[in-house]
């Protein structure tokens, strides 16, 4: 890259660092939830019997009367106004992949000529956004427009300060006019209510009390930050959020010595600050550390409630990418923006807990006697195997194709991690018992000053893209970028369906006569054995486990292009048709927009590439080439008999040839139409990638040759290291 943008990225960070010593530090007391129309603030400003019908909206689904939507307006508006704000917006999570929003302001022309502030129940609790120009998949005509976004009172209101203004922000849900869902949350608050009532029905035969069973997830965001300068540098990275050329630096990650190390000061800054704002939106996060690959990073929650981990995780992509700019970074959440080092997850832990506070993925002291855990663990592993096909589509994207399958991430077969124990156990019940000799015990350090540590009894296996790790399930193949959304409505009608299984068989049973232990001592058997291919215990990165996965029947979708379709397969349409998730309507216009995106992103890849290469790339090699070409002349017309400086022209002149023929050929590839969108997504896949691949080899190449002051964009020796 060219001396003068990086002499302006070194100027900004010593900038920055002279800055920083005047700051205050960011304050360690915070109120947490300050920013949010949080219960206490509900239970302080809402009339008793409002604030009772408001809870038992949100704890019981008991639908909200217009007078208490109402009394919540006003309420939510006093205490917005009070804090600055000017403006409403309802929030909500279109099939774009991102959030949305409309501001209207509280303002009121009156007659008189002046201006009130009102907000009244109808306008809290629907809006009418255009929806014609949202993705739908066919399910709205360009002409018909009317949508709706209605009030999720179970995600609480918050304020968005930003720009010098203060918005109060109101989670949605966004239905057209037919009564379709256009996003994300509608299906998710359906799949929560589909597994409540069945896993309601298995607590039951157990003496619960519980009236609600919730899902509960904890996603950890791995992302990366580099200078803005070096960001702003390259087209791709702004464009495409990925680096279409770049030459590997001579070093990466392979010493180790990112991973946990020492956050640098710029970065502990700028975290301390996205934590600050997140915690007064009442966003659990939790966690912070470097993450494997140079200039990664990672931020975690703890666990909330699916909808609202699901709201706050998209309130903490867009707080990571807002506040970067003020510390100098950029925030890249892309799966892979650097080749060959690791690229980025969201690793999604989740779980069952009823209105109790027990989380039912929960072994206990006595696992193999905890027949109540081993139900709801066995619905999940036959869930996992009946519809490993929608949980892998869940997490496709041409983004994560570069992911999936590499030594860093999940391999793109689906399959189960359980641990030493609890496989045992399972061994154990296929059998017709559930003892296991297996157990954690104490850990011995051999340091007599050291204290000896309770051991698990299982180690974790970081290869498993759907491991069990204590007290819940790891779904570790979920990609950075995208909402956790997907993934979480597949496991939770995935899972609904084998609770609605398990009930039936069980209710059956107890009807009969048998006691509910019986019961399903004669159940689990049958349902380990029919399933028990998606448990592996070993190492998902190995040619032997594909051979082996192949032989157990499981699925290995090596790409999007194969995994999509499993989406609108038959039999997950019947499974989201059954209860009553998504119609048949809206999964087949999910499956469109996802093959869309897919498309358009490949093509937006590919012709970025053409762009660079001739505008960037080729300059430079031919630059250097006509350089190197005046001084073998000079050496020539000099009289020395030299040929070193011969053979570097003829290196150069032989590459940059080599890189305009596949340039010209990448440029054909691009030109495909009159197809279908299935037949796109194929020859994006099987012609224009391995034509992208094969021009940034012939890149990577001319960059490590070409001189830094001619090379004209910033390298990834700059990018990764220069903090």
């Amino acid at each position: 890259m060219g001396s003068a943008v990086l002499g302006e990225a070194i100027s900004a960070i010593r900038d920055w660092s002279v800055a920083k010593e005047g700051t205050p530090a960011v304050r360690s007391e915070f109120t947490f939830g300050s920013l949010v129309f949080n219960d206490a603030e509900q239970q302080k400003r809402l009339p008793k019997k409002v604030y009772e019908a408001l809870r038992r909206t949100i704890v019981q689904s008991e639908p909200l009367d217009g007078s208490v939507a109402d009394a919540v307006a006003k309420a939510a508006k006093e205490w917005a106004v009070e804090h600055g704000a000017t403006h409403y917006t309802h929030w909500f999570q279109p099939l774009t992949g991102i959030t949305a929003e409309k501001h209207d302001s509280f303002l009121n022309p009156t007659a008189d000529g002046k201006a009130v502030l009102e907000f009244s129940g109808k306008e809290l609790v629907r809006g009418e956004p255009d929806a014609s120009s949202f993705p739908s998949g066919g399910l709205r005509s360009t002409f018909e427009a009317r949508g709706y976004t209605a009030w999720d009172p179970t995600s609480p209101m918050w304020l968005l300060k930003s720009g010098g203004s203060v918005t109060l922000v109101i989670p949605t849900a966004f239905l057209s006019w037919t009564g379709e869902a256009l996003d994300k949350k509608t299906p998710l608050l359906r799949s929560m209510d589909a597994l409540s009532k069945h896993a309601g029905r298995i607590l039951k035969l157990f003496g619960s009390k519980s009236a609600r069973v919730t899902t509960t997830c904890g996603p950890e965001q791995e992302y990366f930050l580099i200078d803005r300068y070096f960001y702003l540098s390259r087209p791709d990275l702004i464009n495409a959020g990925r680096t279409l050329f770049g030459a590997a630096p001579p070093k990466g990650q392979e010493l180790e010595d990112q991973y946990f190390g020492a956050i640098p000061d710029r970065v502990l800054a700028y975290m301390s600050e996205c934590e600050t704002e997140l915690y007064a939106l009442g966003v659990p996060v939790k966690t912070r550390h470097n993450e494997v690959a140079p200039s990664q990073y990672e931020i975690a929650p703890v666990f909330e409630t699916s909808n609202i981990a699901t709201d706050h995780q998209m309130m903490v992509m867009e707080t990571l990418k807002r506040i970067a700019p003020k510390y100098g970074l950029a925030c890249l959440m892309h799966e892979k923006p650097f080749a060959g080092v690791n690229g980025s997850g969201k690793h999604l832990n989740w779980s069952m807990s009823d209105d109790q506070g027990n989380n039912l993925l929960s072994p206990g002291q006595n696992t193999h006697d905890n027949v109540q855990f081993l139900v709801f663990c066995a619905a999940v592993i036959r869930a996992v195997n009946k519809y490993q096909g929608l949980l892998r589509a869940t997490i496709a994207s041409a983004g994560n194709d570069h992911r999936l399958g590499a030594n860093e991430a999940p391999p793109a077969i689906i399959s189960i991690f359980l641990g030493d124990m609890l496989t045992d156990i399972f061994e154990q019940i296929e059998k017709g018992g559930a003892k296991s000799t297996k157990s954690g015990g104490m850990l011995d350090t051999g340091v007599g000053v050291l204290p000896k540590l309770p051991r698990d009894a299982g180690d974790r296996n970081r290869t498993s893209p759907f491991a069990f790790t204590g007290n819940k399930f790891e779904f570790r193949a979920v990609s950075s970028n995208q909402s956790i959304a997907y993934p979480n409505i597949a496991l939770n009608v995935a899972v609904t369906e084998s609770l609605d299984f398990i009930a039936t068989e069980l209710e059956k049973a107890v009807a009969a006569g048998k006691k509910v232990e019986q019961a399903a001592s004669e159940l689990l058997p049958k349902i380990v054995k029919e399933n028990k291919r998606i448990i592996f215990n070993g190492n998902g990165y190995s040619a032997e486990w594909a051979k082996e996965a192949a032989k157990r029947g499981l699925l290995n979708l090596k790409n999007t292009v194969d995994a999509l379709p499993q989406w609108a397969s038959k039999d997950a349409v019947a499974l989201f048709d059954k209860y009553k998730v998504l119609n048949e309507r809206e999964v087949h216009s999910r499956y469109e927009i996802m093959v869309e995106t897919y498309n358009k992103t490949v093509n937006v890849e590919g012709q970025l590439t053409v762009l660079m290469a001739n505008r960037y790339v080729l300059p430079a090699a031919l630059e250097y080439t006509k350089q190197v070409g005046q001084t073998v002349a000079a050496i020539k017309a000099g009289g020395s008999s030299s040929d070193e400086p011969k053979k570097l022209l003829d290196q150069m002149a032989k590459l940059t040839d080599e890189f305009k023929k596949r340039t010209d050929k990448l440029q054909t590839a691009l030109d495909h139409s009159g197809a279908s969108a299935e037949k796109h997504a194929k020859h994006f896949r099987d012609a224009v990638i391995p034509a992208m691949v094969a021009l940034r080899a012939t890149s990577d190449a001319l960059e490590s040759i070409i001189p830094h002051d001619l090379w004209p964009l910033a390298t990834y020796r700059e990018m990764l290291f220069i903090k």
